[in-house]
């Protein structure tokens, strides 16, 4: 096991949209530590081109059936050195929007195009008829966008193995059938047994269909997705395919999350010396306007402010936190109702809890670090990131039962799970976690049993490179 493609449609700190961002910038950085020439495939944005303005071309491609004339580029990540292949496709992706959508946040017309150049790209790299020196050793793709490149390399006598990563099976890539012919795919992918769902062409299905093996970020998720209502519509695929179907914890940046060496906190804290995370209490009460108060459990929430992250929950059980000595301090932007009831909630209660609409990178380091308690009472979770920031900063956790967010919190050893998936259900979580806060020792304790876990990108890395080796040597076999 050698070398790696690794395609992606975004990857930080490049260009960012969700967590996929998160794993595309850490996990290939990761495996390269592990000795794998791991390299990154990307779609040229603005902002991808801006960051690697000294990329030079190594390739063109023309005459693709369907598809834009374009030009490969090569670059290096510019915190980790990773090289990056960006395909430089104007007419697709230099758009005054973001990655998927326009800037009134609609989707692009011509998606099915830049992402099926994209996905042809990728394959084509991995076969004879790739124009580069450097050859993969097995392709690992990332969510629909890359999803048509297992079912071209199918088609193209299966050169390498392909690996599947479901990031969110919400997201589907679903286009009209006419799009298979006007892509270039065989006419006989158009069925069940391949690209088809519903009458439609998904770039998803087609990657679950034909990749070698499948991953997710979560061995929960991988379970929950075999069925309603998670499986999406691909329950029946994924079950069928669940020998082939496994989930992976993503790992976290331990450099950029680390209370003892953060950059955005004032003072620097480890389990060991705890002292520090009392002074970012004080400074975050000080920075949100929030009344100085030691001993008031402080609940931090950063989040895509949506009822599948349960903010409607948080809402209902607010004023319950207020009438139990608590503050609130939330960090997000998202459905509009949401943000005008959190708006009316800090009208309500001055002084008691603050609602910050928008993202501030360095706000999110603080509330982490100056939180006693974190909500994250997804509906559904594939894998979740805050929890384990929350973890790592002593940040006890109160998470609902779902994906990533119950493989990661240990209910009364690191945080609290609640199952019944209700604003009850979150409420008493929280009054379990209120009792034990009154217990300076044990809380002492569940806060340092958290901070030992490990998250690692290196833990998960060595999970993806056992993955890898399994898929190559059984394709050997």
């Amino acid at each position: 096991m050698k070398t790696v493609l690794f395609a992606t449609s975004e990857a930080r700190p490049l260009i960012k949209t969700g967590g996929l961002a998160d794993v595309s910038g850490a996990l290939p950085a990761a495996l390269r530590e592990l000795g794998i020439d791991c390299r990154l495939l990307l779609p040229g944005y603005h902002a991808v081109l801006a960051a690697l303005d000294n990329a030079q071309e190594v390739a063109r491609f023309t005459g693709l059936p369907g598809l834009v004339d374009s030009r490969l580029l090569l670059g290096a990540m510019p915190d980790s050195g990773v090289p990056v292949y960006v395909i430089d496709a104007p007419a697709y992706y230099l758009r005054a929007g973001g990655p998927y959508h326009d800037a009134g946040g609609v989707d692009y017309t011509d998606n099915a195009e830049r992402f099926g150049l994209l996905s042809r790209i990728a394959a084509i790299l991995c076969t004879a008829e790739s124009p580069l020196e450097w050859r993969p050793d097995l392709l690992h793709c990332n969510d629909w966008q890359t999803g048509l490149a297992p079912a071209w390399l199918h088609f193209a006598g299966h050169p390498v193995p392909s690996v599947m990563t479901i990031h969110n099976l919400a997201f589907q890539g679903i286009f009209p059938p006419a799009l298979v012919a006007r892509l270039g795919l065989p006419p006989e992918s158009f069925q069940i047994d391949g690209v088809e769902y519903f009458g439609s062409l998904s770039f998803l299905k087609a990657g679950l269909f034909y990749a070698d093996r499948i991953t997710t970020v979560s061995p929960s998720y991988a379970e929950e997705i075999r069925q309603e209502p998670l499986g999406m519509g691909l329950q029946g695929l994924l079950t069928t395919r669940a020998d082939q179907l496994t989930g992976i914890i993503n790992g976290i940046d331990t450099a950029d999350w680390n209370p003892a060496g953060d950059p955005h906190i004032g003072s620097a804290y480890s389990s060991r010396a705890l002292t520090g995370k009392r002074r970012c209490k004080e400074a975050l009460q000080t920075d949100l306007s929030l009344e100085i108060s030691p001993l008031a459990p402080l609940f931090g929430v950063v989040s895509r402010l949506t009822s599948q992250k349960g903010l409607d929950w948080i809402i209902q059980v607010a004023p319950g936190i207020i009438d139990r000595g608590g503050q609130l301090a939330i960090l997000g932007t998202g459905d509009k109702a949401i943000e005008s009831a959190l708006r009316e909630l800090v009208a309500a209660y001055p002084g008691r809890i603050s609602a910050t609409i928008g993202y501030d990178e360095g706000l999110s380091h603080r509330i982490e670090a100056g939180a006693d308690i974190f909500l994250m009472p997804s509906r559904f979770e594939p894998c979740g990131l805050n929890q384990m920031y929350s973890l790592r900063y002593g940040t006890v956790p109160i998470v609902h039962a779902t994906g990533g967010l119950k493989d990661t919190v240990e209910d009364e050893v690191t945080g609290f799970v609640f199952h019944d998936a209700s604003a009850h259900g979150l409420w008493l979580a929280i009054e379990q976690a209120l009792a034990l806060h009154a217990d300076k020792g044990a809380w002492k304790r569940l806060m340092q049993a958290g901070m030992s876990r490990d998250f690692s990108w290196e833990r998960s890395a060595r999970e993806y490179l056992n993955l890898y080796e399994d898929t190559l040597a059984k394709r050997q076999a």
